[in-house]
Parts: structure tokens; sequence; C-alpha cells
């Protein structure tokens, strides 16, 4: 089993910044793609960015391109999601998911299908 925990949430305005982290524990040994997803209040959940295990390949929603960096810190099983310029409609539950992965792959997993552990997510409110 692998826990997820996020952090780093909270509510702040328009433009500004938030860096949120997921910290990996339990079953760590192993080798995994991380990725973060949202969800809003009465929406579907949806990708927001993926990292290869080894930190080479990542991928990124059309709607955050350019503003979110995802990263992850393999030594002490992090992944990080740094948030700059945001907007209200970044609004919603953030979600850390792991999916064990050849260490090697660089096909990025967008799918929340693709993901076996998941957080329980961390808050992101951005106020007008």
């Amino acid at each position: 089993q692998v826990q997820l925990v996020e952090s780093g949430g909270g509510l702040v305005e328009a433009g500004d910044s938030l860096r949120l982290s997921c910290g990996r524990s339990g079953r760590v040994r192993g080798t995994y793609a991380m990725a973060w997803f949202r969800q809003a209040p009465g929406k579907e959940r949806e990708f927001v960015a993926t990292i290869s295990w080894s930190g080479s390949d990542t991928h990124y929603a059309d709607s955050v391109k350019g503003r979110f960096t995802i990263s992850k810190n393999n030594a002490d099983n992090t992944a990080y999601l740094q948030m700059n310029s945001l907007k209200p409609e970044d609004t919603a539950t953030y979600y850390c998911a792991a999916a064990p992965v050849n260490p090697l792959a660089t096909v990025a997993l967008t799918l929340a299908s693709d993901y076996d552990y998941w957080g329980q997510g961390t808050q992101v409110t951005v106020s007008s």
C-alpha cells in the first residue's frame, strides 16, 4: 500500500502563487509516475499535470500550461505542483496520484484510471 498526502492548499487572490506538496509513504519502494488532478464542485475530475519517474518527461493540461510546473524528488518521495498566476477557474480540490511504471517510461499518463494511488486532496480557492 502506498499512501499519498497533499498539503499546501489555501485561499489566495487571482495572480497569486501556491506550491502544493505530495508526500509518499508506505510501500515507497518502486518507480512511480506522479500526477496532479483537480475537481471543482459539480464537475468531473480533470487531469492537471504528470511527471515521469526520471523527471525528464512532463505533460500539462492546456488550461495550466505555462503557469503550473510539476516536479518531484525521488530521494524523499515528494512531488510538487508550483502554481503561478492563479485564476478563479483554478479553484478546486487538488489530488495527488501515483502509478507504478517502468522507470524508463516516457508515455504520459493523463487518465485517472492510469493511477493506482490517490491522496485525499487539498483545497485551492482563488478569489477574483
